[in-house]
């Protein structure tokens, strides 16, 4: 599994952020959920508000909701897309969000440079933009996002 994740994140890298192997132990250790496919070509990992997670978008979230589950990273491996990976990797979150009393599931998506993928994808999913923010240490602009579950 950790290999799966770490060659995903790789291929996915200009659009989520580095992650090296002892960075995902520390993530995996704290998630909400982590899911890879069968395959191995699709992941998603998600925190809940009481992660001890140090992320600024996470941050952003806690700052401003009480309870929540966060999408920290999802990616799909390119010659896998199309196939509603993503999709089942989010349905699986929303099933155990909605059944552990969660109302609200977030997410933030690169605006500059933009990813027109993701920012298609969530809003397909039920996604809105509650917020937006320039992360200057990263040299990148997000969109947070939210979803009522």
């Amino acid at each position: 599994m950790i290999d799966a994740f770490l060659a995903l994140n790789r291929e996915n890298e200009s659009q989520l952020w580095p992650l090296d192997e002892r960075a995902l132990r520390v993530m995996l250790a704290h998630a909400y959920l982590a899911s890879v496919a069968d395959d191995a070509s699709a992941m998603l990992i998600a925190f809940d508000e009481r992660a001890p997670y140090e992320s600024p978008n996470f941050a952003w979230f806690r700052e401003r909701y009480p309870r929540f589950v966060y999408v920290d990273r999802v990616a799909v491996a390119r010659h896998a897309r199309g196939r509603g990976l993503g999709r089942r990797l989010y349905e699986e979150l929303i099933a155990k969000a909605r059944a552990d009393g969660h109302t609200i599931l977030c997410a933030e998506l690169y605006s500059a440079p933009p990813n027109r993928e993701s920012e298609a994808f969530h809003a397909a999913m039920g996604f809105r933009e509650v917020g937006r923010a320039h992360l200057a240490e990263r040299g990148k602009s997000v969109s947070y996002v939210v979803r009522d579950l």
